[in-house]
């Protein structure tokens, strides 16, 4: 009961924001407020962005503004299709120049289809300030199948995307979010590169549901997996760690079919001499942690968080 207080009186001392891109989540949105809303420690702003939606998306979004003065709600012209990646950044940095002025110690970029437990950002903070060097983290995200929760596999330096959670000074120093695909993956290796520490952690109280698998897109899980392939291209990944992980995802659904579209994204990446990540730094430091994971260079040391 103690330790639940310090917690709680932590987490009240810490002002956190919020940056939501959403786009047609009219099937979900409602739900993910309803996360947010019966948080123990709730955001100082919470900015939805409605980025061009042509379901009802937006009347969702506003009658929450309505009900409640710390939600604010912008809205982006619609631009035809989801544009993932780019599109998203685009939007999520037009809810971020409404935080001009506003002081906060944590920022979070969060979509619009996922729940969580309300205790969820007051437990997250706690780590935050047991952990100094944890830039970046977020719990665990689980999918509703087949009237069970089945936990999306993911490396526990990888924050999830869905809830990306940092502090404040780990995302200025990184430089934000890079405006293309593996966004996602770009920004925790730079802070890993600026001597941060990033993860996810498997906790009751960090469970994150979301419910579309990630990485399916919005045509189909095969379409998501070659974004993904061209995704790693993109971010400069070693060979080796792609055909590493089109392996481990041999099993995953569709069956055989993921990983192999996860392969050929990047082989048709390669081949089409596709745009890369403009930084070599980068790219040379990424494939040498990529290479310690594969156990075939010598990588950072890795320590447990608790």
């Amino acid at each position: 009961m103690i330790q639940e207080t310090k917690r709680f009186l932590c987490a009240m001392s810490a002002k956190y924001v919020v940056v939501s891109p959403v786009r047609d989540e009219a099937e979900f949105l409602q739900r993910t407020i309803d996360s947010v809303v019966a948080q123990t420690v709730r955001p100082a702003q919470w900015i939805i962005v409605d980025d061009g939606s042509t379901d009802q998306t937006r009347v969702i979004a506003e009658r929450a503004a309505a009900e409640h003065p710390w939600i604010k709600v912008i809205h982006r012209a619609d631009r035809g299709d989801r544009l993932v990646g780019p599109g998203v950044i685009d939007a999520f940095y037009d809810g971020y120049s409404q935080l001009n002025g506003l002081e906060y110690h944590y920022l979070c970029k969060l979509d619009g289809d996922i729940t969580f437990g309300k205790t969820y950002f007051e437990y997250l903070i706690g780590l935050f300030d047991r952990h100094p060097d944890l830039g970046s983290a977020s719990g665990k995200v689980y999918l509703p199948v087949g009237g069970k929760l089945i936990e999306e596999r993911m490396i526990d330096e990888h924050v999830a995307g869905q809830v990306k959670f940092y502090r404040r000074e780990c995302f200025e120093q990184i430089g934000g979010l890079v405006r293309g695909v593996m966004w996602d993956v770009i920004d925790e290796h730079r802070a890993r590169m600026a001597g941060w520490r990033t993860g996810s952690f498997r906790d009751d109280e960090l469970a994150i549901v979301h419910h579309r698998l990630m990485g399916s897109s919005h045509r189909s899980i095969v379409h998501g997996r070659l974004r993904w392939g061209r995704g790693q291209y993109f971010m400069g990944s070693h060979p080796l760690y792609v055909l590493a992980s089109g392996i481990n995802r041999v099993f995953d659904r569709p069956l055989a079919i993921g990983g192999a579209s996860i392969m050929l994204g990047y082989c048709l990446a390669w081949l089409k001499r596709s745009p890369r990540y403009e930084d070599p730094e980068f790219r040379k430091d990424l494939r040498r942690w990529q290479l310690g994971r594969l156990h075939l260079a010598c990588s950072r040391e890795r320590k447990e968080l608790s």
